[in-house]
């Protein structure tokens, strides 16, 4: 892995001018929503830089979900009203940084910033939406489970965390 500084939230004096992940709406969202999105409390985005440059981010937002939506293993006994999840809603890593183990290191970095809320707030799982087959097969990896209501919607169940 790349020798990067461990993720810390954005700010103003990040430079995310020269990210470039090579997938446009990605870009965008660094560049023009991330931050404005930070100051209305809509979600939180972790940077990771490699000295002055930022090489990867995620974003972090809370959502629900219905037990129906969930891995089969994951929604036994739950209310019928919908559960608290954390949602994983983009995760990047730049072109020139690709391959080293970052985007592991951001989905770890990620995981445990959801058990951190967990504790504070109640959390069933963290979900993703997969962008593609491609992003799909790298969260499976990382045990994260296929929805049976979408195939590109995954989950992770906090207890699996904690265990």
């Amino acid at each position: 892995m790349s020798n990067y500084i461990s993720p810390e939230k954005l700010n103003k004096k990040h430079n995310i001018k020269q990210f470039d992940c090579g997938n446009e709406q990605l870009n965008d969202y660094l560049k023009k929503y991330a931050f404005q999105n930070q100051k209305k409390n809509i979600s939180n985005t972790f940077v990771a830089q490699n000295g002055n440059k930022v090489i990867g981010y995620y974003t972090l937002t809370f959502g629900s979900v219905l037990k129906e939506d969930l891995p089969e293993k994951t929604n036994k006994n739950l209310p019928s009203y919908s559960v608290p999840v954390m949602i994983l809603a983009r995760l990047a890593v730049d072109k020139t940084e690709r391959g080293n183990g970052l985007g592991r290191g951001l989905l770890k970095n990620a995981v445990l910033r959801t058990l951190q809320a967990s504790e504070i707030a109640g959390l069933k799982a963290i979900m993703v939406k997969a962008k593609d087959e491609e992003a799909k097969a790298f969260y499976e990896k990382f045990d994260f489970q296929v929805s049976p209501i979408d195939d590109l919607t995954l989950y992770l169940p906090i207890e699996f965390l904690k265990n």
